[in-house]
């Protein structure tokens, strides 16, 4: 397989236009693991998950063409990722969520820790899921997308196809709601 190492994404997605399938397996292989990362925020299941991530991937290749390669690759594949996983939990409302991978959120947990510790952190994350949970999807996905995708403003606009100000308004309010459902948990 040639490397592909210097090219741009975008450069991958104009060879993959051009029938070249091993430069689209250069998209998946940088791109895998982040739409993995991405659809744990809307499933818990491992096995849906490897489904939904290669129903992404294929999506993606058949729709290649439709990718305008004057503009970034990485919002279109997150707009198509996000699609797909708000379809699945539409369709299947089993599914069980897991909006957070908690090493990201909380720090690693150290052998140290007393049980007590233990059971208070284990406490902080269904708080802060529960909590997440309950926000609307407009301000949810913005903040999932920008805090755990680390996104731009104009990438997460391009994935949820809102204006850029409307996703500042969102992180704000989303931000905002969080904060206070906290801190009604916690009062």
């Amino acid at each position: 397989m040639p490397t592909y190492d210097g090219l741009s994404d975008e450069a991958l997605a104009l060879e993959t236009q051009g029938g070249n399938k091993d430069a689209y397996g250069e998209l998946v292989r940088r791109f895998e693991k982040k739409i993995g990362r991405y659809a744990r925020k809307f499933v818990a299941d491992s096995d849906a998950i490897d489904d939904l991530v290669q129903d992404v991937f294929i999506k993606a290749y058949i729709n290649i063409n439709s990718f305008d390669v004057g503009k970034r690759f990485s919002p279109w594949l997150y707009r198509i990722a996000h699609n797909e996983f708000v379809n699945a939990l539409r369709k299947k409302k089993s599914i069980p969520f897991s909006f957070f991978e908690y090493d990201v959120l909380l720090p690693k947990l150290s052998d140290s820790l007393k049980a007590s510790d233990l059971a208070e952190t284990e406490e902080i994350k269904r708080l802060v899921d529960s909590s997440v949970q309950d926000l609307p999807p407009k301000y949810r996905e913005p903040l999932l997308l920008f805090y755990f995708e680390e996104l731009d403003y104009e990438a997460i606009a391009d994935v949820l196809a809102i204006p850029v100000a409307t996703v500042g308004v969102r992180l704000m309010r989303g931000r905002d709601l969080l904060k206070k459902k906290l801190h009604n948990i916690n009062n």
